[in-house]
C-alpha cells in the first residue's frame, strides 16, 4: 500500500462537498456498514464534465470518494464506466483488506450516478462502420450465465458495453436469487469489468413499480392471473435499455434470451421466432415487443442449446458457468405471492365462499387472490368422486368457483387489447401459458395488422383452463405474429367482450396497446 497516495486523497480530497450544476447524485453503503459515499456526476455529450462527493464513516470512505472523482473528471463516459473497486484502490496506492470496502462503496456510488447522468444527458455519436469498426452493441447483463455468454459473444464480434437494471429492493427478498436486486447489479458489474467491458447501472425501481408491480397487484385484486414478465419486457425494461443504447451510440441491444428473429426486411418489421432450444425458448415472454424494437435487438443465444452456453462460459473461465438459473419472479425471490400481495398491495386474507357451477356453497377460502383458473392443489375442498379445479373467480364477491376438470374445457378463447403484426389469417396456433405447447387455432375475426380491442380464438381441440390475465401468444408455426390478453368468458351466455372494471384493466388501456 502506498501510504503517500492514500494520505493525499485523505488530506486533500478532490471534489469534496461539490455538487456540479446539472449533476446527478447517487449514494451507496450506509446499511450493514457505517461507510457511505455520495457521488455527483455531470455529463456533456460523451464525457464526464465534472464530479464531486460527500462521505461519512471512516477516513477510507472519504479517500475513496476523492479517488473516484479524480478518476472520472474529464474522462470519456465509456472509460468512466470501466472504473471499479480495483481502479479506485489502485488510485489510493492499494488498500488493505480492512479498507477495501471503501473502494467497493465508492465504485458503486460512481456507477449509479454515472448511469443516471448518462440516461438523461449522454449523446455519444453512433459508432458506425468507418475505419473498419463494427457497430457498437449494448448488452443486458443480469449476473447469470446466459447474459454473460451473450456479452462474451458480442465482445468477440466488436465494440460492446453492458448495462444492468436495478428494478426492485425489498429486505424480504433473497438478493442472491433475484436478478434485479442491488446485489445482482454489483455482481453483474464485476463480471462485465472482468471481461473488460464498460458497465452502466440504471436505477429503474420507480418505473418497475409503476409499470410491473402495481399492475401485478391490481390484476390479482381484479380476480385475474397477470403475467408481469411480459409487461416488463414489452414496456418497461427493454424500452429503457433501448433508449440507453441510442444515447450510447449503440446500433443494437443484445440480451441473453433464447429467441430468434425472422422476416427482417418485411415492410411491417421483423418477427420473433422460437429459439433452437425448445426447452429454453423465451419468445412467449418477449411477445409484447414491437417490431420496431425487435429491429434493434440481437439474441446471440438463439441458435444455441443450454449445455453449449455453459460450455462456452466454462471455456472462457467465467465464474458464472455453473450458476443455477433463476426460477422465481424477480420481485418474489425469497418470499411467496400471498405475502407479497399483502405487504405491497394490502391484499390480506379475506374469507369468502367456494361454490360449484350452480352456486352451491362447498366451503370457505382465505381470499380469491390466492387462486388461479385451472388450479387443482390447495383448494381445501374434499373431492367427491373426482378432483376439483378452479373454474372461475369473482373478485367483487370474493368467490371462487370450482368443478371437475371437464368443466374447464373450452374451444374458444376471448382476447382483449390484442396486437397483430401480420394478418390474422396467418395465425395457426397459440400459446396460452409460458411452458405450454402451442395449440392449433384460428382467429375468428378477419383482422388486419394493428391494434384490436378484442379478438376471438377458435381452438382445434379443447383446452383446459385459459386463465384470464395471461398472455396469448399468436403464432404462425415458429413465428410470433402478435399477442393479446386472455379475457374472462361467460360460462352461462354468449362469449363476453372485455369489460372495464379494475385498476388492472385501466392500466392495460393506457399501457398495453402500444
Amino acid at each position: 500500500m502506498d501510504a503517500v497516495a492514500f494520505e493525499h486523497h485523505l488530506t486533500s480530497p478532490q471534489g469534496h462537498g461539490r455538487r456540479p450544476e446539472g449533476a446527478f447524485t447517487a449514494a451507496a453503503g450506509g446499511a450493514a456498514c457505517c461507510d457511505r459515499v455520495e457521488l455527483s456526476v455531470s455529463v456533456e455529450r460523451d464525457h464526464v464534465a465534472d464530479a464531486g462527493f460527500d462521505a461519512r464513516g471512516c477516513g477510507a470512505a472519504a479517500a475513496a470518494g476523492s479517488a473516484a472523482v479524480t478518476l472520472a473528471r474529464g474522462q470519456s463516459i465509456l472509460d468512466v464506466a470501466r472504473i471499479g473497486p480495483a481502479e479506485i484502490a489502485a488510485e489510493l496506492g492499494g488498500l488493505s483488506p480492512a479498507k477495501r470496502h471503501a473502494a467497493d462503496v465508492a465504485a458503486d456510488a460512481l456507477a449509479r450516478a454515472l448511469g443516471a447522468a448518462v440516461r438523461m444527458q449522454a449523446d455519444l455519436a453512433p459508432h458506425g462502420h468507418g475505419h473498419g469498426k463494427r457497430p457498437r452493441t449494448l448488452v443486458a447483463m443480469s449476473g447469470g450465465v446466459d447474459s454473460a455468454v451473450a456479452a462474451l459473444l458480442c465482445a468477440r464480434e466488436g465494440d460492446t458495453a453492458a448495462v444492468t437494471l436495478e428494478l426492485w429492493a425489498d429486505p424480504e427478498n433473497d438478493a442472491e436469487r433475484s436478478c434485479c436486486s442491488a446485489s445482482a447489479v454489483v455482481q453483474a458489474r464485476a463480471l462485465a469489468h472482468g471481461m473488460g467491458l464498460p458497465h452502466f447501472t440504471i436505477d429503474l425501481r420507480e418505473e418497475f413499480r409503476a409499470g410491473v408491480v402495481e399492475p401485478f397487484i391490481a390484476g390479482y385484486a381484479a380476480g385475474e392471473t397477470p403475467n408481469p414478465c411480459v409487461g416488463c419486457n414489452g414496456h418497461v425494461r427493454l424500452d429503457a435499455m433501448l433508449d440507453l443504447a441510442a444515447r450510447l451510440g449503440c446500433a443494437r441491444l443484445a440480451t441473453g434470451h433464447y429467441a430468434r428473429t425472422a422476416e427482417a426486411h418485411h415492410r411491417d418489421g421483423p418477427l420473433l421466432r422460437v429459439a433452437a432450444d425448445p426447452g429454453k425458448d423465451q419468445t412467449y415472454m418477449l411477445a409484447a415487443l414491437s417490431p420496431a424494437s425487435l429491429a434493434r435487438m440481437h439474441f446471440p443465444l438463439g441458435e444455441l442449446f443450454k449445455p453449449q452456453v455453459r460450455a462456452i462460459a466454462a471455456d472462457a473461465g467465467l465464474p458464472v458457468a455453473s450458476k443455477a438459473d433463476s426460477q422465481d419472479l424477480c420481485f418474489l425471490a425469497g418470499t411467496d405471492r400471498a405475502r407479497f400481495l399483502a405487504r405491497h398491495g394490502g391484499l390480506t386474507d379475506r374469507r369468502g365462499q367456494v361454490v360449484d357451477a350452480r352456486g352451491r356453497v362447498l366451503g370457505r377460502h382465505s381470499g380469491q387472490h390466492r387462486f388461479t383458473v385451472g388450479q387443482r392443489r390447495g383448494i381445501g375442498i374434499p373431492a367427491a368422486g373426482e378432483p376439483l379445479y378452479v373454474l372461475d373467480k369473482d373478485a367483487m364477491r370474493n368467490e371462487v368457483t370450482v368443478g371437475p376438470r371437464s368443466a374447464l374445457e373450452t374451444t374458444h378463447v376471448d382476447l382483449r387489447h390484442a396486437r397483430l403484426h401480420r394478418p390474422a389469417a396467418r395465425v395457426d396456433r397459440v400459446k396460452l401459458r409460458y411452458r405450454s405447447r402451442p395449440l392449433p387455432c384460428r382467429v375468428a375475426d378477419d383482422a388486419e395488422p394493428g391494434r384490436h380491442p378484442a379478438l376471438e380464438l377458435a381452438l382445434e381441440d379443447a383446452v383446459e383452463g385459459a386463465a384470464p390475465g395471461q398472455l396469448a401468444c399468436l403464432m404462425d408455426g415458429e413465428l410470433v405474429l402478435g399477442w393479446g390478453t386472455i379475457a374472462r368468458r361467460s360460462r352461462t351466455s354468449s362469449p363476453a367482450r372485455p369489460r372495464p372494471a379494475s385498476a388492472y384493466t385501466a392500466w392495460l388501456d393506457g399501457n398495453e396497446l402500444r
